[in-house]
């Protein structure tokens, strides 16, 4: 049977939501962000945020797909995104809705991020980096 300790480690996963690309057809561009709030009362509202954002990424220029993740017990989320390019992240962190978020939580915790570029966009290695740089993010 699996320790507790490790399963409150590995990051509770909300299920992939396709974006309007439906295949990557070269390389990708991959976006983990993680945010560690510095109270718990603000989780709440963090998760609305975040389910609210993920309400229209059916429609989000560039996008492939997104997971949304938690880590309950340490007050961390985030997400994890596939973009056609560069220039489809920036251009949805630039979104009016997202600059929102960031200007409402960015003083309430610890905002970290990293992004990469994939040959090809393969799942279960998206999930596995994406998972070691959660448990790592330094």
């Amino acid at each position: 049977m699996p320790r507790v300790d490790s399963m409150l480690a590995s990051p509770i996963l909300i299920p992939w939501v396709p974006g309007p690309v439906r295949e990557a057809t070269g390389p990708v561009v991959v976006s983990v962000t993680s945010l560690t709030s510095d109270r718990h009362r603000d989780l709440p509202g963090i998760a609305v945020t975040g389910l609210r954002l993920r309400l229209g990424w059916y429609a989000m220029p560039g996008a492939l797909g997104l997971w949304l993740w938690t880590l309950p017990g340490s007050a961390r989320t985030g997400s994890i995104s596939v973009w056609s390019s560069a220039e489809d992240l920036r251009r949805f962190v630039g979104l009016p809705l997202h600059v929102d978020v960031m200007r409402r939580y960015r003083g309430r915790g610890t905002v970290l991020a990293t992004t990469w570029t994939d040959e090809t966009f393969d799942r279960s290695e998206v999930l596995a980096r994406a998972r070691r740089w959660i448990a790592d993010p330094v």
